[in-house]
């Protein structure tokens, strides 16, 4: 073997080792985690920072790789058909072909983009120190290439201006969310409702006007002082005889000093009167997330929800919204909500018609449709299309449901069935 033959040997081992770098980085540099890189270069790395800047025009980037991955590749071709050509002959050259195409694709393709894909920060971020040079001493052949390349791509009607920024969708950031439990143990679930809170509106979580206990200032003086004392809520609000003539709001801070023994007899309808706070009143269909954020910025803790006619519908705390988030920090509702779920021996529930289906979606964990009604009884007669005037039964889903209870036109006591998804299936 010549001194040239050992030379133009050590030339393709440098080409093949160039073309491993090339191709090593391109897999790495595209499978960067681009939220990590981001958050990477926010807090100051410069390897970070310095990818970033390459991927922010990917067609450069892409193009000075390719340009010198080719390069390399197409004259270590080149070196070897003149070395194999030397040794073999004419044969030479298909045994160059031959043999070059293997050892580029195992250790200058499949190996160095299978350790890109493994580790492609420990890739990319050393790469960029190269490729930020390059980049610069190649950029008019790079800017040339790029212009007949974006030119093709306009003539199929792609826009690269128009290409949609790496970001994460809400069910794509709950995904992450639970796929890294072990990250954030614990507050995985909290998270997910966070995010869900647009999915949820007012009327979704408050408090009926059948159910707000109030007071109720046209009732006599005894009445209301024992509605006074009864009371386990801080604010009430107040009504001149029905729900819907509503004054205002009264704290119970204000009345406390005049429900003592001794001030009792200056407690009248006129000093509860001029106590009562405005009542801040929203409206049904306000998403939670925004409703949290006006309770915030108005300084509020309870609102009193109205639908667009104005009419009362229900009422709604700042405490309803953190439960929703948090889960149940008090025992009130989860008690309010399983007194109203009783499971049977055969394995159904009786449960109160006027129960939220959000409460017993959560409380059995299953998967009536809450799009519609908010309320058991609602939804049966949404399906039904009638209120029923005696016992009946029909199928919502995968679920069996029998009408047990009606009086004042209302269906008081409903028997629920969950069906097995593939029992439900076949029928």
């Amino acid at each position: 073997m010549s001194e040239q033959d050992i030379w133009l040997l050590g030339s393709l081992l440098v080409l093949l080792m160039m073309s491993a770098f090339f191709s090593s980085s391109e897999t790495g540099m595209m499978s960067l985690n681009r939220l990590a890189l981001k958050h990477n270069a926010r807090i100051g790395n410069k390897g970070a920072r310095r990818v970033q800047k390459l991927l922010d025009r990917p067609d450069r980037l892409i193009g000075v790789i390719l340009i010198g991955n080719n390069f390399v590749n197409i004259l270590a071709s080149a070196i070897a058909t003149v070395l194999a050509t030397r040794w073999l002959g004419e044969a030479g050259i298909a045994a160059a072909t031959l043999t070059l195409t293997l050892v580029v694709l195992i250790f200058a393709e499949v190996t160095p983009k299978t350790l890109a894909v493994l580790h492609p920060e420990k890739i990319a971020y050393p790469a960029s120190w190269v490729l930020t040079p390059l980049l610069r001493l190649l950029y008019p052949l790079v800017w040339f290439v790029n212009l007949i390349s974006n030119s093709i791509l306009k003539l199929f009607g792609v826009d690269q201006g128009n290409s949609e920024a790496q970001s994460l969708s809400k069910d794509e950031l709950k995904t992450v969310v639970w796929e890294s439990g072990h990250g954030i143990p614990r507050r995985r679930a909290m998270v997910t409702r966070i995010l869900d809170l647009e999915q949820v509106s007012v009327n979704d979580l408050m408090v009926n006007k059948n159910e707000i206990y109030g007071l109720d200032i046209s009732e006599p003086m005894d009445e209301i002082i024992d509605t006074l004392r009864q009371a386990n809520h801080t604010r009430l609000p107040v009504w001149d005889g029905d729900p819907n003539e509503l004054l205002g709001v009264l704290h119970l801070r204000s009345v406390s000093r005049l429900l003592s023994s001794n001030s009792e007899r200056q407690l009248d309808k006129e000093a509860i009167q001029s106590l009562l706070d405005e009542a801040y009143f929203v409206p049904e269909s306000t998403p939670l997330h925004t409703q949290l954020f006006n309770f915030q910025k108005h300084r509020q803790r309870m609102a009193i929800v109205v639908d667009e006619y104005g009419d009362l519908e229900g009422l709604i705390t700042i405490d309803d919204i953190l439960e929703e988030i948090v889960g149940d920090y008090t025992t009130d509702h989860a008690q309010s909500a399983s007194t109203d779920l009783h499971p049977q021996e055969d394995g159904s529930w009786l449960i109160d018609a006027s129960t939220y289906i959000r409460d017993i979606n959560k409380e059995l964990d299953w998967d009536l449709p809450t799009d519609g009604p908010k309320t058991l009884n609602g939804l049966i007669v949404e399906q039904l299309e009638m209120i029923p005037d005696n016992a009946v039964s029909l199928m919502i889903g995968r679920f069996r449901l029998e009408v047990l209870s009606i009086r004042d036109q209302r269906i008081r006591t409903a028997r629920i069935w969950a069906t097995e998804i593939e029992e439900y299936d076949e029928n």
